[in-house]
């Protein structure tokens, strides 16, 4: 056969012509293309084409309406039969084995000596092409050891070598596992991840193409997860908006590989990418679902993820919590505590039905009750509900149209409160206040306590140890006043100690709190002339106190939060108690003069902005007026006279 001393038979030869052993032979070429020929077919004229190429041609010749004629020859065909050439193909195997026996030699010997930048990129250059060949090519790569020595180049100063070494590596793993599970060894997925963090974009390229390949072996998929950083880092590079498009694609496609470990998953949700884990959690079975809830439930979520995850996967966790086993409803349980937190999830949770089986774990006693532990979780999932204050007056609970402000419903939470831990007490009177909070359900609420008698029993809550469960003690309590003020009087005589535990939280120095607010408010809503109260409330020295405070924040002692003018405004409001009981009542007259109430209020009066304030202490400046000849020696400080304007130096 005639030699080809400057043929081409592919696009790279002329880089690789100094590693050959024989030379390309005429009858090796494609008329066509110059290459050579790997499937070699020969047509109706007698010469031989490679076969994609001479069908290329006559499609062409068909299309065009040209006559059908050998591209070699010229003349006409009477067949378009490609008889496959197979002598040839062996022919040109063998010859094509020989060289590559004796490349891989070369490029051996390259890649181990220390050559220089051109040598080894030779080298490498030549075992791509090789591995693109075919999948046994790439066989005959791995066990002629290449791969190890290929993985070291990617630790090279050159940046050109480390590129190429991506690449070639690349083609080794193509479609191979073996050739995968081999260049994963060691250290060299972290290395090729790091290049993903640091690399420049061509390394980048060749890095994420090179570990999508390897995540194509799901074997390896957790390897590459387990590896400090990669998720987060593909994760970031897939939502990339400067990235170029094909490293975001190839990060998107290799998370997808990914997701096939749970663990990935895991790391995915924590790092921002919850819909592999909700996809689970919708389709998985029943053992994935409780693995992804119960993960779900450990999850510190934004509160926009907090919002998908309920428009997602709500209906699926509250159906789980429902109707799972105990396991499972556990997991559900979790998950949906956290997502409830955020008063736009609550609500979509609402309407993926939340409510009633909430409330059925809360109240089912017996063999089948929750442990109080899961019960806790109930309370708390249901007080998160309510904070979101939907219209809960008209949602449904169960086929009798009762809903969660209903009496017997009431009943229920407040015979729970009186008989559980402090836990489930604490979650359960957030519900109350959270149901008196509204002005459409805090009658009904009002109404059950009534008609249950439970006021005596939530009053003892003021002296809880636990702060938490004291503070909504109040704040319910705060609620409620306006319509039980009588009810509550009542109660507090019963046992003077929880008026005093209020007196104390609102001397309490600590800047201005809800709970000082709340306290100072339910004080301040007690029957006003009742004057067993008001006595006792001096003799705790309250008086003294509040008088206290008041001054201290119109002098600007006390400032900030918004707390601070709702607590004013109830602490005015207890000052006036004592102009109610004025009358024959000497000792109330001596602490009206001592505290020289005419000249507080009277600056009271002045501040702009607080209506209560000013309303207050107008009706208290108008009671003292009736005792004038009791409070002062001399004339009594009118409303409009001159003494309002010695207040500062009375107050200084």
């Amino acid at each position: 056969m005639a030699e080809v001393q400057d043929g081409h038979y592919d696009s790279t030869s002329q880089s690789t012509d100094s590693l050959r052993v024989e030379p390309i032979y005429e009858s090796f070429l494609c008329p066509l293309t110059k290459q050579v020929m790997r499937d070699p077919v020969t047509i109706d004229s007698g010469v031989t084409f490679e076969r994609e190429a001479i069908l290329k041609w006559l499609n062409e010749c068909l299309s065009s309406g040209r006559r059908l004629v050998c591209p070699v020859t010229k003349k006409e065909l009477s067949s378009t039969d490609l008889n496959p050439s197979i002598a040839l193909r062996n022919t040109i195997d063998e010859w094509m084995n020989r060289n590559e026996a004796a490349k891989l030699d070369v490029a051996h010997k390259s890649l181990t000596s220390d050559s220089t930048e051109s040598d080894i990129l030779q080298a490498l250059q030549y075992v791509d092409e090789i591995c693109q060949r075919s999948r046994s090519s790439r066989q005959v790569v791995r066990r002629d050891g290449l791969i190890s020595m290929i993985a070291e180049l990617l630790k090279n100063s050159s940046t050109k070598v480390r590129q190429k070494a991506l690449e070639t590596l690349r083609s080794i793993a193509k479609d191979d596992d073996d050739n995968k599970v081999e260049i994963a060894a060691g250290d060299n997925i972290r290395t090729i991840v790091k290049f993903l963090n640091h690399g420049q974009t061509q390394e980048k390229e060749k890095a994420v193409s090179l570990l999508y390949e390897l995540s194509e072996n799901k074997a390896l998929s957790e390897r590459i997860g387990s590896v400090s950083g990669a998720i987060l880092i593909l994760v970031g590079l897939s939502s990339s908006k400067v990235e170029n498009l094909l490293i975001v694609d190839r990060a998107e496609k290799t998370l997808e590989n990914l997701e096939s470990c749970e663990k990935n998953v895991r790391q995915m949700a924590e790092n921002g990418r919850l819909q592999p884990l909700l996809r689970l959690l919708l389709e998985g079975s029943p053992d994935m679902q409780l693995s992804m809830a119960a993960y779900l439930g450990e999850l510190v979520l934004s509160n926009d993820v907090k919002v998908l995850v309920a428009q997602t996967a709500g209906s699926t966790l509250v159906n789980i919590m429902k109707n799972g086993n105990r396991e499972a409803r556990e997991a559900a349980l979790k998950a949906l505590n956290q997502i409830s937190s955020y008063d736009a999830s609550a609500k979509i949770l609402i309407e993926a039905g939340i409510l009633p089986p909430l409330i059925t774990d809360l109240f089912t006693v017996g063999s089948n009750q929750l442990p109080m532990r899961l019960k806790e979780v109930s309370a708390n999932i249901l007080a998160n509900v309510v904070a979101s204050g939907a219209r809960f007056e008209s949602i449904p609970l169960d086929h009798n149209r009762q809903t969660l402000v209903s009496e017997d419903i009431v009943h229920n939470l407040l015979h729970l409160i009186s008989n559980t831990g402090p836990a489930i007490e604490c979650k359960l009177l957030q519900v109350l206040v959270g149901l008196t909070d509204s002005s459409t359900s805090v009658q009904n609420i009002v109404d059950a306590i009534k008609s249950s008698g439970a006021i005596v029993s939530l009053i003892q809550f003021v002296e809880a140890p636990q702060r938490e469960v004291r503070m909504n003690s109040i704040k319910l309590l705060n609620n409620i006043s306006p319509y039980m003020g009588q009810e509550l009087a009542d109660a507090f005589r019963g046992n003077f100690s929880q008026l005093s535990s209020l007196v104390r939280v609102i001397a309490d120095n600590n800047g201005v709190s809800e709970e000082q607010a709340a306290a100072a408010g339910l004080v301040a809503d007690l029957p006003m002339r009742d004057s067993v109260l008001t006595r006792r409330l001096l003799q705790d020295g309250a008086f003294a106190t509040i008088i206290s405070k008041v001054i201290r924040i119109r002098q600007g002692e006390i400032r900030g939060g918004r707390f601070v003018n709702p607590f004013l405004e109830g602490l005015v409001r207890i000052v006036s108690r004592i102009t109610f009981v004025l009358d024959d009542n000497p000792d109330i007259i001596d602490v009206a003069r001592e505290y020289n109430l005419t000249a507080l209020f009277t600056d009271l009066l002045q501040m702009n902005g607080l209506d209560t304030v000013q309303i207050v202490s107008a009706t208290a400046l108008e009671k003292l007026s009736y005792q004038s000849k009791h409070l002062t020696k001399g004339e009594f400080l009118s409303l409009g006279g001159e003494g309002s304007g010695e207040v500062g130096c009375l107050l200084g």
